[in-house]
């Protein structure tokens, strides 16, 4: 027995330094990573929830590989979860996915399915008379699933996706209905797509050096299943530099756009930590974000963060449109040093003053 305790004190301290870590609980132990889930979206309310990440490598599968500039890339180990929410206003989410590696990093797996159940406010376009904040019910199942493919020896990818959702959208209050139009109540929305991604980032986790560059169209067809039809693309990249020895400087833009008859709830919208879900949305939205990690010890690091976006197209024009400004500062723990991966707690405010506190695991940027 005191063997056994002894082991289990071992999982949770590192080698080198004897500082908590998990790494190998998580790769040698079969064990998992609790992520408490805060939710504090003005959207959706205060409540919270957890996650659970089970990591696994298989048996003499290479941690890393070489890439095209000779410097290493590490191979993320295969990882499954689950997660459940709540909150006070009686939104709730169900969930389980996974990230899959197969032959030396040449194939990948991602993919997801949720079962939620939103109350959420959207807002009016304002075009005519003035923006309304409308509530809304969000009921139904949403699953993505993508299979990607190394291009050669090269840090590209080539990936085929597919996104579905069959959501319910009520109203709260029925005098709203005559703010919609039909298109909106549709349920399904089925879509196939491409993505070719570039990625030379030395962690995929929280990363210290290196680039990811993706660019991704997806069109909706009634052929496969979709009630709506409709195009929607993203271009987005990320890039980290170090600055000395314990600076390292992150850097965001992010577009995204549809084209075609569009439910409400599919716009894009704003996408920064401390602005509301979906409260600025149009036909295309993009962001601007940086932040800047500051390693205060080997364990410990500091975040600060500053973004902006603007959302456009049919309800204002580029120049029309506000901009959003967003800003926070947070904290961060390695947690397991042999993943490179850091966890911690953001605290974000918005242009409409709202605070926002957000648990991260790895980085903030998906």
């Amino acid at each position: 027995m005191g063997r056994d305790a002894g082991a289990q004190q071992g999982a949770f301290r590192d080698r080198e330094d004897g500082r908590f870590d998990m790494s190998s609980w998580l790769l040698e132990h079969h064990g998992f990573l609790p992520v408490p889930i805060v939710v504090s979206d003005p959207a959706l309310g205060y409540g919270g929830g957890v996650a659970l990440a089970f990591f696994h490598r298989p048996k003499g599968a290479p941690a890393t590989r070489t890439g095209t500039d000779g410097k290493p890339r590490m191979i993320t180990p295969d990882i499954m979860g689950v997660m459940a929410m709540k909150t006070e206003n009686g939104s709730q989410a169900y969930g389980a996915g996974a990230n899959l590696h197969f032959r030396e990093d040449d194939w990948r797996y991602k993919g997801g399915l949720a079962r939620t159940d939103l109350n959420i406010d959207f807002y009016t376009s304002g075009r005519v008379l003035p923006q309304q904040k409308v509530a809304v019910n969000l009921e139904g199942l949403m699953s993505f699933q993508q299979v990607s493919r190394r291009l050669g020896d090269r840090d590209m990818f080539l990936s085929a996706q597919w996104i579905y959702m069959d959501v319910d959208p009520r109203l709260e209050n029925a005098a709203d209905r005559p703010l919609f139009t039909d298109l909106d109540f549709e349920q399904v929305s089925s879509g196939l797509g491409l993505a070719l991604e570039y990625d030379s980032r030395d962690n995929p986790f929280t990363p210290s050096r290196g680039y990811l560059f993706q660019v991704q169209g997806n069109a909706y067809l009634p052929a496969i299943g979709s009630d709506v039809e409709f195009q929607s693309y993203r271009l987005h990249g990320y890039g980290f530099w170090p600055l000395g020895g314990h600076l390292v400087l992150g850097g965001r833009a992010d577009v995204r756009r549809v084209d075609g008859d569009v439910p409400f709830y599919r716009l894009p919208y704003i996408d920064l930590r401390g602005v509301p879900s979906a409260r600025y949305q149009d036909d295309t939205a993009g962001v601007l974000e940086t932040e800047l990690r500051w390693n205060l010890t080997t364990r410990w690091a500091g975040i600060g963060f500053l973004g902006a976006g603007r959302a456009w197209g049919e309800r204002a024009g580029f120049g029309d449109a506000p901009t959003a400004v967003s800003k926070g500062f947070g904290a961060r723990y390695l947690v397991a040093r042999q993943l490179g991966m850091y966890v911690g707690v953001d605290y974000a405010w918005g242009p409409e003053d709202q605070k926002t506190v957000i648990i991260q695991m790895g980085s903030a940027w998906r």
